[in-house]
């Protein structure tokens, strides 16, 4: 997808590494990103980047607004492709990168006595960053489930995420060779858990009996992939 947009702007062919960079500088924890890129006629555009998750902490939504996007511009031109027909035979692949483990943090009573400091800093905690971070990704998992759920295609959508992480592997900034050999394990194990679903009564993330791994799950997209390419092949 980035490299459609890139071919039609020069401007979005920037390297991947400043996007990577840029996409990944967290305020508070990594340094903004500047960089500049430059079009065949000489003119340039700078970027000044902080981290993507500031406004969308989980991307799914984008990624798939993306696609209708292209969808609706083709639907356009050729005035033969449906929609909701392409949306159906989209598969959507989200991978999450950890979360803490959900507990009752914050009571009412407490938090009704905060100021704003206290908001923004609790006893080595951040109420207000947490609440956000947390309700911006667990949403989007939400309404993508909802929309493929009513579609009756609910197994295009794979979420892979542990949100039960605790101590250093739920941190963002702790990257000593210990707790990255411990994020290597939890990511091959969450591989061998079944496949987890938002509950739509609960909003919980739950796994779900019956639809087999996370690994079986992402061997069926691939298979799908693979005959979607040999078909366009045919073509």
């Amino acid at each position: 997808m980035m490299y459609e947009l890139a071919k039609k702007n020069e401007w979005k062919n920037a390297r991947l590494a400043d996007i990577c960079i840029g996409t990944s500088a967290a305020p508070t924890f990594l340094p903004a990103h500047y960089f500049e890129v430059e079009d065949a006629e000489g003119y340039t555009r700078s970027f000044n980047l902080i981290d993507g998750g500031v406004a969308a902490n989980n991307p799914t939504m984008m990624a798939i607004s993306q696609i209708w996007k292209e969808i609706l511009r083709h639907n356009i031109e050729s005035h033969d492709i449906k929609p909701m027909e392409y949306s159906k035979r989209m598969l959507v692949l989200s991978l999450g990168t950890g979360a803490a483990k959900h507990e009752e943090k914050y009571a009412a009573a407490t938090a009704s006595q905060w100021g704003l400091f206290s908001w923004m800093y609790d006893n080595g905690a951040t109420p207000l960053l947490d609440v956000y971070s947390d309700a911006s990704s667990d949403m989007v998992d939400f309404h993508v489930s909802t929309f493929f759920q009513a579609l009756g295609s609910k197994k295009n959508y794979l979420r892979i995420q542990d949100d039960t992480l605790t101590g250093d592997a739920s941190s963002v900034d702790i990257a000593t060779p210990e707790n990255l050999q411990k994020l290597v394990e939890i990511g091959e194990a969450l591989l061998k858990k079944s496949v987890s679903r938002v509950n739509l009564d609960t909003g919980r993330f739950e796994e779900i009996g019956g639809e087999g791994t996370n690994e079986e799950g992402l061997t069926y997209f691939a298979k799908l992939l693979v005959e979607e390419h040999k078909t366009r092949q045919k073509k």
